[in-house]
C-alpha cells in the first residue's frame, strides 16, 4: 500500500485558504485570550461576589461600581455583559396598602414630589409597607433623610396603628425645622401623630389625595427592600422576629453603609456620604 508523506506546510495551507500567514498566526494567538465581553463579565461578577446583597445590583449600579475600578464603559454595553451572563432581574413593584381618608381636612403639600435636599434632617420622608410572615403579617415604618436616602428610624410591628408611626418618629433626633412628608393615611393625620410633631417641632406635609407619585422616593425604597431581599427568601416560611432581624440587617448593615445610591454623587452610600460633608455631625 501506497502512504502518501507529502506534508502541508502553514505556507501553504494559508495559500490554499487564500488568508496571510501573519493573519492566520493572528487569529491562533486571540483563541486563548479572552474577548472585552468576557473581560467586562469577570469584573462584574467580581462586583456582584463582594457582597451577597450586591447580587441585586441593576445596570446602573454596576456601572457605576466598574467606574469607581477604572473602567469606563456605556450602559449599553453594561447592559448587553449582563444580559448575555443571564445577570439581569425582572423588575417587581410592592402594592400600597395605607389609605387616603377623606374625613379628615386636607394639609397642603409642602414637598411637592421635590425630593432634593442640600442638608441632613431638613426633608424626610416616611410610608408603611406590609411584609407577609408565617405568623401573619409585619408592618414597616421607616424614615428616609432626602439630603442622602438615609434611613435613619426604624419601626416594625405586627400592626398598622398610629402607634407604629409615632413609635417611628420618636427614634428621630436633632430635627427641629425638619419636614416630614408622608400620604394621608389616618395613621398620619391623627391627632397624636400631628401632637408629637408640633413637640419636635417638625413641619408636616401630606400628598396628595390619590397621588401615589407623590412619595415616589419611599415607593423606590420599598421596591428596593422587597426585590433585593425579601422576595428572594421565603418570608411566608418565616416569623416575624425572624424577618424583622433581616430587615434591621439588611438596612443598616448594607443599604445605609455599603450599597451604592445613585441619588448620590458617585454612588456613595448613604452613611458615606453623609460623613464626606464638611460640618454635618455622624
Amino acid at each position: 500500500m501506497l502512504q502518501c508523506k507529502e506534508k502541508y506546510t502553514v505556507k501553504d495551507m494559508c495559500a490554499a485558504m487564500k488568508i496571510s500567514e501573519s493573519g492566520y498566526y493572528r487569529w491562533l494567538k486571540n483563541q486563548s485570550k479572552q474577548t472585552s465581553r468576557e473581560l467586562l463579565t469577570v469584573k462584574i461578577k467580581e462586583i456582584l461576589a463582594e457582597h451577597p446583597d450586591n447580587s441585586n445590583y441593576g445596570i446602573e449600579r454596576i456601572k457605576i461600581a466598574l467606574e469607581r475600578k477604572g473602567t469606563m464603559v456605556s450602559r449599553r454595553t453594561v447592559y448587553r455583559a449582563m444580559s448575555e451572563s443571564g445577570l439581569l432581574h425582572k423588575r417587581r413593584v410592592p402594592r400600597r396598602i395605607t389609605k387616603a381618608t377623606t374625613e379628615i381636612q386636607e394639609k397642603e403639600n409642602i414637598i411637592k414630589g421635590n425630593f432634593g435636599s442640600d442638608k441632613p434632617k431638613t426633608k424626610l420622608i416616611t410610608d408603611i409597607t406590609e411584609v407577609r410572615c408565617l405568623d401573619g403579617k409585619l408592618y414597616v415604618s421607616p424614615v428616609m433623610d432626602c439630603f442622602n436616602g438615609e434611613i435613619i428610624a426604624l419601626e416594625m410591628c405586627e400592626n398598622m396603628k398610629k402607634e407604629l408611626c409615632i413609635d417611628t418618629i420618636r427614634q428621630i433626633v436633632s430635627c427641629r425645622g425638619a419636614i416630614l412628608h408622608s400620604d394621608r393615611g389616618s395613621q398620619y393625620t391623627s391627632e397624636a401623630f400631628r401632637s408629637l410633631l408640633a413637640k419636635k417641632g417638625i413641619m408636616q406635609s401630606l400628598s396628595g389625595a390619590g397621588h401615589c407619585y407623590d412619595n415616589a422616593r419611599m415607593e423606590s425604597f420599598f421596591a428596593t427592600l422587597k426585590k433585593e431581599k425579601l422576595y428572594q427568601i421565603p418570608t411566608h416560611r418565616m416569623l416575624r422576629e425572624e424577618v424583622k432581624s433581616v430587615i434591621f440587617k439588611y438596612i443598616f448593615g448594607y443599604y445605609n453603609t455599603q450599597r451604592i445610591n445613585s441619588f448620590n454623587p458617585g454612588g456613595l452610600p448613604p452613611v458615606v456620604y453623609r460623613r464626606m460633608m464638611p460640618n454635618v455631625a455622624a
